[in-house]
């Protein structure tokens, strides 16, 4: 999500730069967003820029205190709350009074992760969509102390990306779209639990009875059972609606290291 979300806003003109507590993991970012862009420039060359106009506007940053000068602070580190906290409380240190924070959580509150700051009328949710350079949606989630101001720079910021802002009213866990596909996806683990369907067949009958592009589960296998499990978690903590309770069938597949498509199984088996 990291590398998607500095490729979209270098490709919209910003001046980014990218930080990393692994800074090893900072040249292969680079490298990702050129060959993402070259193919993206291959596919539409008249409207996708060519790599070489983008990747000036990007450079690796050594230390939080390069964010000094930044306008927007962006984070889309892993889904865990006491790790973006973490970030946060750093990030207010070195950044400057005026620097608006924007969390790409999926699920976590937006006032929890607010608090862990001194800006929270500057701090606003801005949800993006993998793969970010191709996903319209972006939601914009309002803390319960997020200034109406800071909305507005934040829905136009995703605007001057070239996305479709959504904007959250209310803080409540999971926003509007994982609210409604973790319902989805919960519900379809517990089918499986309990030997109603296949997996296929699930995910088939969705696709053909609702009009989805895919179904339930997999979308969990391409997102990550492990990030699935994450949201999960964080909706059921902040909600305590017995409903997003994880299934045990999701807790083994994760414990297991069965996490989709990126470990060549879950759900699905490996290709």
């Amino acid at each position: 999500m990291g590398h998607g979300i500095a490729q979209t806003a270098a490709a919209a003109g910003c001046t980014v730069r990218l930080y990393d507590v692994n800074a090893s993991a900072l040249p292969k970012a680079l490298e990702q967003i050129r060959w993402s862009l070259e193919k993206l420039h291959t596919k539409k060359p008249d409207i996708a820029p060519h790599p070489d106009t983008v990747m000036p506007r990007l450079a690796a940053a050594t230390s939080l205190e390069e964010a000094a000068g930044a306008d927007f602070v962006i984070e889309a580190v892993a889904e865990k709350a006491e790790i973006k906290e973490t970030l946060f409380r750093a990030l207010d240190e070195v950044s400057p009074e005026e620097t608006v924070f924007c969390t790409n959580t999926s699920a976590i509150p937006i006032s929890q992760l607010a608090r862990a700051t001194q800006r929270a009328d500057r701090f606003c949710g801005m949800h993006f969509f993998a793969p970010v350079p191709l996903m319209a949606l972006v939601e914009i989630i309002r803390g319960e102390a997020t200034s109406d101001r800071t909305v507005e720079r934040v829905t136009q910021l995703a605007r001057d990306f070239g996305k479709e802002p959504v904007t959250v009213r209310r803080d409540e866990a999971g926003f509007i779209v994982n609210r409604l596909l973790m319902a989805s996806i919960l519900e379809a683990t517990r089918l499986v639990e309990r030997g109603v369907a296949e997996v296929a067949d699930i995910d088939r009958a969705m696709r053909l009875g609702c009009g989805h592009k895919m179904g339930p589960l997999e979308t969990a296998d391409l997102s990550g059972l492990d990030v699935i499990l994450n949201a999960v978690n964080a909706i059921h903590a902040a909600s305590g609606d017995p409903f997003y309770e994880a299934p045990a069938l999701l807790k083994r597949l994760v414990a297991e290291g069965q996490l989709g498509r990126k470990t060549g199984g879950g759900f699905y088996p490996a290709a």
